[in-house]
């Protein structure tokens, strides 16, 4: 009888989860144990004497899970442990909530997902796939009363929920959860100390930039401090809203890594293994006296005794796998690679046809169309690489069954439209800049104006009242001219959905196309877009992502897929262009509408969220940053402007379009930042305490406030 375990968990500000009870009725995390196996602890010596073998082959594995799809979650478990077990491995991991999926969220709560839970565990437990091999889908202790479907194929009333180790014939293995491993006392220094040899953890880990550095260093120090293997698995893929889950799952021992998986895949299944040797771990533990020394204290796990061994009774010529250096992704690699991913998720599951994405010839959206093309890669390549499964889904999607992919332009053309909407506030330049890029990555592009729409609706607006408003360049308030340049915005949304919905139809292909937005995370920050315009789409692959590593992503696309149009997109000044050129030329830009630069929006982004600052705190800190470029009078007034139209604009975040989660900074209110959106605009206290506070340090150094030491 195999041996299974799952136990509830609890969200944690990472997307991960920690450690749970079953009054929250978490289902995919309960123990259930073989019958007969007893809850006890075993003495050192008689572990000793258990022990067979020496090297041991583990599994762990990243598997794309969707949340309530119990039934593809259960064959990708059958899959994965089959794979692990072709391969030797005596012991398999899997993702954390790897049999409900893990952006259930409220679906938590409800009984269904208890029921369907079971369900799987039982057909788990019935499987002839999972006997002669531990398999670990969660491990924690307490008494539980197993519902009867359970108790039928165990034959045992309760099992053990709880924190417990599990103490095998020849090793002991015990197990932390996801966000234990970012604790500043983890499980697994407690578990070494008390003799646990394989720690594992059923990740949930979503991908943020930059994150798995932090991530493998985490693994390999616990295992350098303290001696050990560990096993870390992760769910991978789009879970069925805005967060990427990267897989990276690994095997470490002693400090260094011996298995690492892809951090950016289209395989639904990926299973890594290695053979270790148990001696290893055991001569480097007792060269570190002081780890000796605590151990000698350490307060002893609950042991589960397991009849079971994981390695063989003769294994001296097995070979043993090498250490390996990681290989990480450049930031311009990570968002060429996991949005695209997300993209990929999304486009297969929610059954359309393809993308629309208006294409203004500015960075965002050339940003975004390169996402596309990058997702066209990446299933070329994994169809190329005999991924059958991707093949099928790409057939699906265009609606042909004899169709393969091999040129990503060619795929590119078939899913996705690129639509230039222009005025007579747009330049000739941005119309040829998005309609090179098109060419260059081959998706099917339209141009079309949208001055009738707009004249039509001004007209109605004039019929009404009676006035007729006008561009400040024309002599109208700033009212009007912010009202002129709404209308232009919106009516883009109203024409990229129409065309979405109607394009393919018009040109006798079936289905649909999600609509794709292009507001990136610092123009969402400030507010700096249209409520209800083309920043209000399905999905949003660059919302998440500053400008400046979306202009090294597009820099970084120039030379890894051959698009030299990307080149002028780079070069030329970011425009909204809805307001009237200035003898043919643009004459807004965005920085100057913004009053501030792209680059000081992303450091005020990481002080509000990351840092935790308001604006005194954030007035205090930028002084010491900028102390070389700006006189505390100039920090203080770009603090006040940013806070000022940050805090008016606030309401927008509650109408972004669901984007991928890149920076822990995002805006967006329905996920990532849970703040009002209704401000005293003015900030009157906050304002006057930094207010006080650059009088004071002006009183004090009148001579040295000229901006320069």
């Amino acid at each position: 009888m195999p041996q299974f375990s799952l136990a509830g968990a609890s969200t944690d500000g990472r997307g991960g989860r920690g450690r749970g009870t079953r009054k929250v009725r978490r289902p995919s995390r309960v123990s259930l144990w073989a019958p007969g196996v007893a809850v006890s602890r075993w003495s050192p010596a008689q572990e000793t004497a258990a022990r067979m073998g020496r090297k041991v082959t583990v599994a762990t594995c990243a598997l794309n899970q969707w949340a309530l799809d119990f039934e593809g979650n259960l064959q990708r478990i059958l899959k994965s442990i089959e794979i692990a077990k072709n391969r030797g491995a005596r012991y398999r991991l899997g993702p954390e909530l790897e049999i409900c999926g893990y952006g259930c969220w409220d679906h938590y709560y409800e009984s269904d997902t208890l029921l369907h839970s079971f369900q799987v565990l039982a057909a788990l437990l019935e499987s002839p796939v999972t006997q002669d091999i531990i398999c670990d889908v969660g491990m924690h202790t307490e008494e539980y009363l197993l519902p009867r479907m359970i108790q039928d194929l165990t034959k045992q009333e309760t099992a053990p929920f709880g924190d417990a180790v599990l103490a095998t014939w020849d090793t002991c293995i015990g197990s932390e959860i996801c966000e234990e491993l970012w604790t500043p006392h983890s499980p697994h220094i407690d578990m070494g100390l008390d003799g646990v040899e394989i720690i594992t953890n059923a990740s949930g880990s979503h991908h943020v930039l930059r994150k798995a550095n932090t991530r493998v260093e985490l693994v390999t120090m616990a295992t350098s401090k303290n001696g050990g293997i560990y096993l870390l698995a992760n769910q991978k893929g789009c879970d069925g809203d805005r967060l990427y889950y990267d897989g990276c799952a690994m095997i470490a021992m002693n400090g260094s890594v011996f298995a690492q998986g892809s951090q950016f895949s289209l395989d639904d299944v990926e299973v890594l293994t290695a053979t270790l040797d148990l001696e290893d771990v055991r001569s480097y533990r007792a060269e570190i006296s002081s780890r000796n020394l605590a151990a000698s204290r350490a307060s002893p796990y609950p042991r589960v005794k397991v009849d079971f061994a994981l390695s063989c009774h003769e294994d001296l010529l097995a070979p043993v796998s090498e250490p390996i250096e990681w290989k990480y992704h450049s930031p311009e690699e990570e968002i060429s690679l996991g949005p695209a991913c997300w993209l990929w998720d999304f486009l297969r599951r929610s059954q359309q046809a393809g993308f629309l994405l208006p294409l203004s010839g500015g960075v965002d959206s050339a940003a975004t169309a390169c996402l596309v093309y990058s997702m066209c890669c990446q299933v070329c390549k994994s169809v190329r690489s005999g991924n059958q499964e991707v093949l099928a889904d790409v057939r699906t999607i265009v609606n042909q069954i004899s169709y393969t992919p091999q040129d990503p332009r060619d795929l590119c053309g078939r899913i996705l439209t690129t639509c230039y909407m222009a005025s007579k506030n747009s330049s000739q330049e941005t119309c040829t800049r998005a309609r090179e890029l098109a060419q260059q990555i081959g998706s099917h592009h339209i141009s079309l104006n949208i001055d009738p729409a707009v004249k039509a609706v001004m007209g109605i607006f004039s019929l009404v009242t009676g006035k007729s408003p006008l561009f400040a360049a024309h002599g109208g308030s700033s009212r009007e001219n912010l009202a002129l340049q709404n209308v232009q915005a919106r009516i883009r949304m109203v024409l990229a959905y129409l065309f979405a919905q109607l394009s393919l139809w018009s040109r006798g292909v079936r289905g649909g196309l999600l609509v794709l937005g292009s507001a990136n995370v610092d123009e969402s920050l400030l507010g700096y877009l249209t409520k209800y315009d083309c920043s209000s789409a399905d999905i949003n692959p660059i919302g998440g992502i500053s400008k400046t590593d979306l202009r090294a992503f597009v820099q970084f696309c120039i030379e890894r897929f051959q698009l030299p149009a990307l080149q002028s997109i780079l070069s030329a000044p970011a425009t909204a262009e809805l307001e009237p050129l200035a003898d043919g030329q643009v004459s807004q830009t965005d920085e100057e509408d913004m009053g501030m630069t792209y680059a000081e929006l992303s450091v005020y982004g990481k002080l509000r969220k990351v840092a935790k600052m308001g604006p005194y705190s954030m007035f205090c800190k930028l002084l010491g940053m900028w102390r070389h470029i700006c006189t505390p009078r100039q920090v203080a007034d770009k603090v006040k402007r940013f806070f000022s139209k940050y805090s008016v604009n606030r309401h927008k975040m509650t109408t972004l379009t669901p984007a991928y989660h890149a920076e822990n900074y995002s805006p967006e209110d329905n996920r990532f930042d849970l703040r009002p959106f209704l401000y005293n605009t003015g900030w009157p206290w906050q304002f006057r305490c930094i207010e006080n506070q650059v009088l004071q340090l002006e009183r004090a150094a009148p001579q040295s406030l000229d901006g320069v030491d």
